[in-house]
This record gives C-alpha cells, structure tokens and sequence, in this order.
C-alpha cells in the first residue's frame, strides 16, 4: 500500500520510517520537496521511500497520516489540498500542544472541541481517524517496548476507516483487543485532553517509554 506522511519530527520519521519496514511505499510530505530532514529520511530508509511536498505526499498516498505539529496541522493539510486527502483514510496522530506560557503545555484546542474534529469539518470528504496520540513515537510503532498489555485508542466517523486503521495498528504490533474503539470523532477531544495527563505521568515514570491499561470491573 501507499501512504502519505505529514511531517518530518520524530513521529513522522517513527511512523514513516516502520511503514517502510513492513514494505508499504511511503513518502514523506513537508513544506516544500527536497526538505532537509526528509531527504536525510529517505536516504536512510531506502527503498520504498521517497520525500516531496505535503501536497506530492498526500496525493501519492492511498492511506495519509498527519503526523504534523498540532498548531499547524490544519494548515499544512491545506497545502496538502483537500482534493489530495477527499475519499482518503486519514490518520491523525497530532495534539495541539501550546507551549507560550511555558511547561506543561497547555492545549490550543480542548473541552468542546478537538484537533480530530476540525480536520474531519474542514475535509469533509476524508476519513478522519484519531489514534496513536495518546503514547510516544517509539511506542506508537512498536507496544512491545513497554511490557505487559497496555492500550491503544481509535475514534472516527467511518467504521470501514476505523476497521483499516485498526488492522494497520495490529501490524505494528498492537494486539487486536487492545485497540479501544471509543466511537465517533468527537471521542478524539477525550483522546487529545488525556495528553496532559500522559505529561504528568511521564513525571512520575521518568521516561515516555510507558502506557497505560484498562481493567474493567
């Protein structure tokens, strides 16, 4: 399959870059071709990647991920153009993190509203799907670096988009009963908002190689 990955940040180059590994073609989308840390990207994971704009990469890719920051996502999808993105699962995996009043980040976007959702109003032709937000790049593609079951959550409109999303997922490694379906896309404002909670927790593991579990009762 071909995929279409938005940004260059080390999200981008995790998720491209074992994208690339399980043999899917992949191209890495930034402001402009010939981006710096994409070509050093492409470079290094050989075939069956390659780098171009966020429009070149959207348009290539059957599947897009937005793996871009999330104060910047809903512009760098413009550019991507939304006929580029219309009929498309698109993955997002960014949080609106704002850092202007310094640690912890606060959130640009929260409460009655989410990233998950504005991308979903303003392409309204695409896919939405949330997922792989809520733990960090080296576990997003790879859960066996943190023992033990732990979760993963997905939230969209379109069940087909979410069963893709889901299968992709479950080859990165993620078993399939713990990948949480918890609904529609407005669950991606639950998803983004426990980002702040993930930043405390972090704390208190002194690392960001962690996630967490649901134990029902």
């Amino acid at each position: 399959m071909r995929f279409g990955v938005l940004g260059t940040g080390v999200v981008g180059q995790s998720i491209a870059g074992r994208l690339v590994e399980l043999g899917h073609e992949t191209r890495m989308g930034s402001r402009q071709a010939g981006n710096e840390k994409a070509v050093a990207w492409a470079a290094e994971a050989g075939e069956g990647a390659s780098e171009g704009s966020f429009a070149d990469a959207a348009g290539f890719g059957e599947v897009v991920v937005n793996a871009t920051a999330g104060g910047a996502s809903l512009e760098a999808l413009e550019a991507a153009g939304a006929e580029n993105l219309a009929g498309k699962v698109l993955i997002d995996v960014a949080n609106t993190l704002d850092f202007s009043q310094g640690m912890p980040p606060r959130l640009s976007v929260a409460n009655d509203d989410s990233l998950g959702e504005q991308i979903q109003r303003a392409f309204p032709e695409a896919k939405v799907v949330k997922a792989l937000n809520t733990v960090n790049a080296n576990v997003m593609v790879d859960p066996s670096v943190v023992p033990g079951e732990h979760d993963i959550f997905l939230s969209g409109n379109d069940e087909e988009a979410k069963g893709q999303v889901a299968e992709l997922l479950q080859s990165f490694g993620w078993p399939a009963d713990r990948i949480l379906d918890l609904g529609d896309i407005t669950a991606a404002r639950g998803q983004e908002l426990y980002v702040t909670l993930w930043l405390r927790l972090m704390g208190v593991a002194g690392s960001a190689t962690f996630n967490i579990h649901l134990v029902a009762g």
